[in-house]
């Protein structure tokens, strides 16, 4: 399988298990990190509304517990007859370790049919370098 072929896979896998209960609409995500390993998860909806995961964090959540802090390459899936993009949190999410540069690859139930840098999806985006001490200005 070629590369974005694996991501597609690990995230079609991992929809199969969204709980999407409420809306219906299972979500499938998968993100390569710096190591070239696939991490995946799926959306996990709660009656609680806003207490629900999008599939990307559960995804995000994967890499970071396997220990990497740098995303690659990330691809977001559903039985959509649109191609489904990260949603803006989740966008927001994805920059904290990829940058702007990084294929953000959207599909839907025949598989991707656009693929945009993070930084298009996000633009004049607020990221880690905006917390470094070189990136503030003194106090009056």
């Amino acid at each position: 399988m070629s590369a974005p072929d694996d991501l597609l896979a690990a995230a079609r896998a991992a929809r199969a298990h969204a709980h999407a209960p409420y809306s219906g609409f299972a979500v499938g995500a998968a993100v390569r990190g710096a190591s070239g390993r696939v991490y995946s998860g799926c959306n996990v909806e709660n009656a609680a509304y806003p207490e629900g995961l999008c599939a990307e964090a559960t995804a995000i959540g994967a890499c970071v517990t396997a220990g990497e802090t740098r995303i690659v390459e990330a691809l977001v899936v559903a039985d959509s007859k649109f191609p489904v993009t990260p949603c803006g949190a989740c966008r927001q999410r994805l920059r904290e370790f990829a940058a702007d540069e990084a294929p953000i690859h959207a599909a839907d139930a025949e598989g991707i049919v656009a693929t945009f840098p993070l930084g298009s999806l996000l633009p004049h985006s607020f990221g880690p370098s905006h917390l470094t001490p070189a990136s503030r200005k003194p106090a009056p």
